[in-house]
Parts: structure tokens; C-alpha cells; sequence
């Protein structure tokens, strides 16, 4: 058995790496939440060398999450952790010879979480490594930047001026021009060129929410996704926007912010208020409901961190594995000399992950 336990710190892991936030300055944080997960996964067939890799927290501190450490345990075989040089995402990767039967994989991660606001009102945060913002910009093989994107996206900021009012136009545009789509599965793949081709605006949050990074980057607003996972209700009366239990397996939700000079980074996600739409009782609300417009208004500027944040990056190459690349890192990931297993069935795969609170203000 293979165990391995780390404790981050600011200082551990430098601010100036490309991908990484500074701290921006949210408006009245609330208090912090403490919450552990628990991921287990298990490879039901093995066959020859076998893999796992699971993601961790963000690895540097935010305003709205810290990590308050990792450990690791790999039955029967051996376990590392890494950071993902582009973007310094972290990495738990654990490999097994072909004489071990069960190979398994725990990762145990703390966290502290708080909400997260950005008041639009009057400027005074901000500040950012231009490289980080440089590399926020940049298209990725699922965000073209040119094209179909940009021209939809100059078409929607045709009016606009400051980075605030493009990042509000693409926003609203999400709103009242995509929907959720319960048939896609996981949270989709965020092929935004396919999606503007087509004109099927149908997907879930890794759809819905890229399509703004994608549509920001393409008028020259900072933008990017944040990979996660859902870890207790919502306090603010959406069932929809919460999970009902400890086991978290399926609760994966990717976020979106943008850059904004004189604000930072401004948290947003039009994608809950497509669900919200679809899954608030009675199902199918109406974009002027009471509580989809009050969704509306607080998800531009404003996350409540019921969620771990894991990364930010696109094009994911798993250490040790086949030369494959994922458009994300949200789900653990597996694969035997048959190939790589599927990520978004955790009953075939067999993984769980469950969350727990801590403490709570």
C-alpha cells in the first residue's frame, strides 16, 4: 500500500504560475464552511497495468476556497501526486501492476469554502498576472476563438462597451437562447463551434457555461471555466442547485467567470439558471418566474460555494496514460491495457464520492 499526505500552502505553491488567481477582493465574504470529500475508486476488470487518476482541489488559495490538505491511499499498488504544468492543476495518479486483482484508490481532501460576490457596483478590486490573463484569452480545441464565435459573439456585444457590459450581453444571451438538456450526458463536452453551427443550443453546464467563455474570449474579455463538484444543499431555496444527500458521484457542475479591470475576477454561471428553468417545481419555468429571474440576477456576480472547486483547464493529458486528451478534468479517470474506462459511468467504473461537513458558521 502506497499512502501520501500533503498539507498546501500559499507559499508552496507560487502565485506567479500561469493559471492560478491572485486574490481578488470579493465583496463581504461570508463566513467559512469546512467540508471533507472522499473519493473511492475501484477498477471492477482489470487488465495489465492498470491507472487511476483523480483530481484535488484547486491548488492554490482563492476567495471563495483553501485547501486544508490531501492524503492518498492505493491498495496494491503505487500512488504520486503531480501538478499539470499549464494550468497547475493537481493530480493523483496511482498505477498497479497486472498481479493485483482490486485495484483501488482513496483520496480524502478538506477544503474551506465561502461565498463568493463581486460587487459590480463600484470598482476597487482586481489585479492579475498578465500571463494568467493572456492564457484565459487563448482558444482551446473545443473554444475556437474565430469563425462562428466570434462573429456571434461581436453580434451580441455589438452595443456594448466596457468589459462588464460584454461579459452581461453574452450572459443574458446564455439565458434566453440555450436550455438544459437532460438527455446529454455528464455535463457535456462544450464543442461551442458544433453548438453555433448547428443552432442546437441544448447541453448542460460544460456546454452552456463554455459557450460564455468562449463567446467572452472572442471579444477580448478573460474568461474561463472552473471544474467541480456540488457538496451540500443550497441555502437559498433551490433544490435544483444542491444535492439531497451524502453521495456526490453525479454531482459534477462546471462554473464560469471573466476578468473585468478594476473588479477581478467576477463569478457567474448562466447554466444553474437554465436549471433552475427546467428542474425548479413545477419543471419548465418561465425566463419571467419570480424564481428564475431572482436566479438570474444573483449568478451573474455572485457563486454560493456549496461546491469544490477542482481547475480551470482545458485539453487535459493524464499523466502516464495513452496519448488521449480529455477537454476537462472533473470525473475521476481510469484505464486498463484495454483502454481508457468510462469517466461518466461511476457504477461500471465504480467510484464514489461522498461529502461531509465539518464545521458551518
Amino acid at each position: 500500500m502506497d499512502r501520501r499526505a500533503f498539507i498546501k500552502t500559499s507559499a508552496a505553491w507560487p502565485l506567479a504560475a500561469a493559471g492560478l488567481p491572485r486574490m481578488a477582493a470579493a465583496s463581504t465574504p461570508g463566513p467559512w464552511r469546512v467540508f471533507e470529500v472522499t473519493t473511492r475508486a475501484e477498477i471492477l476488470k482489470p487488465a495489465g497495468m492498470t491507472r487511476i487518476w483523480l483530481p484535488v482541489p484547486l491548488t492554490s488559495d482563492t476567495p471563495y476556497q483553501k485547501s486544508l490538505g490531501n492524503n492518498w491511499s492505493a491498495e496494491g499498488g503505487s500512488a504520486s501526486y503531480s501538478q499539470e504544468a499549464k494550468y497547475s492543476m493537481g493530480i493523483v495518479h496511482a498505477e498497479f501492476p497486472e498481479s493485483v486483482k482490486d485495484p483501488k484508490l482513496t483520496l480524502v481532501s478538506r477544503f474551506a469554502t465561502r461565498d463568493y460576490t463581486t460587487d459590480l457596483s463600484r470598482p476597487g478590486g482586481g489585479g492579475e498576472d498578465p500571463a494568467v490573463l493572456r492564457l484565459n484569452l487563448q482558444a482551446t480545441e473545443l473554444i475556437p476563438t474565430d469563425g462562428i464565435v466570434r462573429d456571434t459573439a461581436r453580434d451580441i456585444t455589438k452595443s456594448a462597451r466596457t468589459d462588464v457590459e460584454k461579459a452581461r450581453a453574452i450572459y443574458d444571451w446564455v439565458v434566453e437562447n440555450t436550455f438544459r438538456d437532460p438527455k446529454v450526458r455528464g455535463c457535456g463536452w462544450g464543442d461551442i463551434k458544433s453548438m453555433l453551427e448547428t443552432r442546437n443550443f441544448g447541453g448542460k453546464c460544460g456546454d452552456l457555461n463554455t459557450i460564455f467563455v468562449g463567446l467572452a474570449r472572442a471579444v477580448g474579455v478573460p474568461a474561463r471555466d472552473v471544474y467541480g463538484v456540488r457538496v451540500a444543499r443550497s441555502r437559498h431555496g433551490y433544490a435544483s442547485l444542491g444535492v439531497g444527500s451524502d453521495n456526490v458521484s453525479r454531482a459534477q457542475h462546471c462554473r464560469a467567470e471573466f476578468y473585468a479591470q478594476g473588479y477581478g475576477w467576477v463569478p457567474v454561471d448562466p447554466a444553474d439558471v437554465r436549471k433552475v428553468v427546467l428542474e425548479e417545481p413545477p419543471g419548465n419555468l418561465a425566463l419571467n418566474d419570480a424564481k428564475v429571474e431572482a436566479a438570474r440576477k444573483r449568478l451573474f456576480g455572485n457563486w454560493e460555494m456549496n461546491w469544490l472547486a477542482y481547475s480551470y483547464a482545458h485539453d487535459v493529458q493524464l499523466p502516464g496514460g495513452r496519448a488521449v486528451k480529455i477537454p476537462y478534468f472533473m470525473y475521476p479517470n481510469g484505464e486498463t491495457a484495454e483502454g481508457r474506462l468510462d469517466q461518466l459511468d461511476p457504477d461500471a467504473f465504480k467510484y464514489v464520492i461522498t461529502a461531509r461537513e465539518l464545521t458551518s458558521a
